[in-house]
């Protein structure tokens, strides 16, 4: 396991299609906000630990969709993104 201090507008690349960028936060929280493509399941650790119903023997995981991420900060991140970009050519 790795441990990394950051702040929050860095991020870390996993692979050359998994960005996790770090949003800020406070004392015992932290925002990471998840680039990566649809094919991958990226489910938080609540949602699986109280997510699964057992149901005639099987395990059926349940999601719950997340409040959505300020127009704000949405902007924000896109800035983040487009210089990265602009500075790898």
């Amino acid at each position: 396991m790795l441990k990394l201090t950051v702040r929050a507008g860095e991020y870390i690349n996993i692979g050359e299609d998994i960005r996790l960028v770090f949003a800020g936060g406070a004392t015992q929280t932290v925002k990471v906000l998840i680039d990566a493509p649809k094919k991958y399941n990226i489910v938080r650790s609540d949602a699986v630990n109280t997510g699964t119903e057992k149901a005639a023997g099987t395990e059926k995981t349940v999601y719950y969709k997340d409040r959505d991420l300020s127009p704000e900060a949405k902007a924000k991140i896109k800035e983040i993104i487009v210089a990265d970009r602009k500075a790898a050519k």
